[in-house]
């Protein structure tokens, strides 16, 4: 495993952790919610990384890369923002509800 795959599976277990401490308190349609978001990071990175990349914003040392890619992108660009996603849906749903927020 490269280093930089290493660095972002470090990301990525942390954030999966504390989506799974919170996600007993999740709401009911808390997996469709963090699917649709997960989707949508994936999707939006693909496409912009894909694009920075063709433009020669940026470019990565062979060496260090797993060497798959969606589009033009690393596959390991792509756990940063789930990790985001995760992290950030996680952080929510451990925060305390309201006394008069119901279940939607």
């Amino acid at each position: 495993m490269t280093s930089y795959a290493l660095l972002a599976a470090c990301f990525l277990v942390v954030a999966a952790a504390v989506q799974a401490v919170a996600w007993r308190r999740a709401r009911r349609r808390h997996g469709l919610a963090l699917t649709i978001c997960l989707l949508a990071v994936v999707a939006l990175t693909a496409t912009f990384d894909s694009l920075m990349i063709a433009a020669d914003l940026f470019s990565y040392a062979h060496d260090s890369l797993l060497g798959w890619r969606v589009g033009l992108a690393p596959v390991e660009d792509f756990a940063y923002p789930l990790a985001a996603g995760l992290l950030c849906t996680g952080v929510w749903n451990l925060f305390p509800r309201r006394p008069d927020d119901e279940e939607r």
